[in-house]
């Protein structure tokens, strides 16, 4: 018996090596170099270890390049070319768009899916749309980003920030000073701004600390050990996935994310309210309501599933990513007390040229520090630590006089923080320095080396939103407050797991 458990384990053992080995000589067939993976784990080993953060990884993976202008690496068993040429980039995201139109097909739903499904809300989302239909919701969503829109939404992020400063006032009381969870702080200010601009609801999460659309979107974008299982088995296991219907999302929240959305277009439809947010946009777009635009435009086939979709990804998106932002600017600012003064200065500049009026859109447009400041967190801790294409046709290069063939169903990687760590590109780039993005120096950033929303007509849609929302935030705060290292801060700056800075408390000072 216990000679052929171990024939048994042995021809499975077998089995399982040669598949997570089948692509090891992927770059070496083809005369690329690359970095030797680990059995199974390909580049990624420390992150599934949790040794260290997927943001460091990366920049350690585009530094092992060294003078190449391509490299090879594996993400488990997928191997992905990283470019480390800007001028390769340039032809890859603009002048070949037609070649490299889509995100790898890690999530994305198929024809023939049920489209009542709701399991794969991820894959039905722009971010994983591809081809046609990419085209067409993209031209959909747009105009819900545009300068005049961003306008209309700022009034609902503007007094969403202000709650959120009074808030802290009233937990402050008499006291002078306190610590302050940043993390905690700027997720819960983002629900509240999404909850208002995208789903058209009034949440307070700062008074209300339980409230069910902050608690179920913490489920969906915390990654438990179990949920990272989910995504290793995910990726390396598409077919049988699908077979198992294995649900990523926690199913509960998924689920109130769904009825929410459709409760809320049936109750819009039945009373005819219009509202300037995504929901309203895709009902219009949909034929659901009547406007001046859906009399002549085009009336698109979308399932329910195709519209949830967009309003899940949009929080799940929106509710970390410019959480990060807002956390490492203000670490930051903690740590780089001048720049700290200087922001606070212009704050107060504002403060005095609004003679007691509500801060407006323009106001904050026009405060060029701010935007350099929060430029320089985009480049020094960019959310998006890396950009992935498909190419869906073939296509040679020729770069320094060597041929690189891409082939249908390669994976391009454009690793975004090793561009923005690359003193080729930066001078001293781990030091935090706004002047890079002012006027007179800003002309001088090499194109395609800084990209932290993506690049090309694939880039981030809600760039412009996420931008807004973090300045508005810091605006308020510094307007009321001076940033301190406080006992849990970690200096300098570290990005842990999970993109947030590590020990994200910092010291608020009346």
């Amino acid at each position: 018996m216990l000679w052929e458990f171990l024939a048994l384990f042995a021809i499975a053992f077998a089995l399982f090596y040669r598949w997570a080995t089948a692509n090891n000589d992927f770059f070496k067939d083809r005369g690329i170099p690359f970095a030797k993976p680990t059995l199974y784990f390909g580049n990624m080993t420390e992150m599934f270890l949790r040794k260290k953060a997927m943001f460091d990884i990366v920049c350690d993976l585009y530094t092992k390049g060294g003078s190449s202008k391509y490299f090879g690496i594996f993400e488990q068993r997928q191997p992905l070319l990283m470019v480390r040429d800007p001028d390769l980039i340039k032809q890859i995201t603009i002048k070949d768009f037609d070649h490299f139109i889509n995100h790898r097909n890690v999530f994305a739903t198929s024809s023939d899916d049920d489209p009542h499904d709701m399991s794969n809300l991820f894959g039905s989302s722009l971010f994983s749309m591809r081809d046609a239909r990419w085209k067409d919701m993209r031209s959909t969503l747009s105009p819900a980003f545009t300068g005049s829109k961003m306008r209309q939404m700022f009034q609902l992020m503007n007094q969403v920030a202000k709650e959120a400063v009074d808030c802290l006032k009233q937990d402050q009381k008499s006291v002078q000073e306190m610590d302050l969870d940043m993390k905690d702080y700027c997720t819960r200010f983002t629900n509240d701004v999404i909850a208002s601009t995208a789903f058209g609801l009034q949440v307070n999460s700062f008074k209300d600390r339980e409230n069910t659309f902050y608690q179920m979107g913490k489920k969906l974008t915390t990654f438990t050990f179990l949920q990272n299982v989910k995504f290793m088995l995910f990726f390396a296991l598409k077919s049988l996935n699908k077979i198992l219907k294995v649900e990523l999302f926690d199913k509960k929240s998924t689920q109130y994310f769904v009825r929410l959305v459709l409760d809320a277009m049936k109750y819009r439809q039945e009373h005819k309210i219009i509202r300037p947010d995504m929901i309203n946009m895709l009902m219009e777009a949909r034929g659901l309501i009547q406007t001046e635009k859906t009399k002549t435009g085009p009336v698109r086939e979308w399932s329910d599933r195709d519209i949830v979709a967009q309003c899940f990804v949009f929080f799940f998106a929106g509710f970390e990513t410019s959480a990060v932002l807002m956390c490492f600017t203000a670490h930051e600012l903690m740590e780089n007390q001048d720049v700290q003064q200087r922001l606070y200065e212009e704050v107060q500049q504002v403060d005095q040229d609004l003679e007691g009026q509500e801060l407006t859109y323009e106001a904050i447009m026009g405060m060029k520090y701010l935007d350099q400041v929060v430029s320089e967190v985009l480049r020094k801790w960019p959310a998006a630590i890396a950009v992935d294409r498909e190419c869906n046709k073939d296509i040679t290069y020729e770069v320094d006089g060597q041929k690189l063939e891409i082939k249908k169903g390669d994976v391009i990687w454009l690793p975004t923080c090793g561009f923005h760590r690359d003193p080729k590109y930066f001078e001293n780039p781990k030091k935090f320095d706004p002047e890079r993005f002012s006027e007179e120096n800003k002309d001088s950033i090499q194109p395609f080396t800084y990209y932290p929303f993506g690049l090309g007509q694939r880039n981030c849609i809600g760039s412009r939103f996420a931008l807004l929302e973090a300045k508005a935030v810091i605006y308020y705060l510094l307007k009321n407050y001076r940033f301190a290292p406080a006992e849990k801060s970690c200096i300098p700056s570290r990005a842990c797991q999970f993109r947030f800075p590590i020990g994200s408390q910092i010291r608020i000072l009346d």
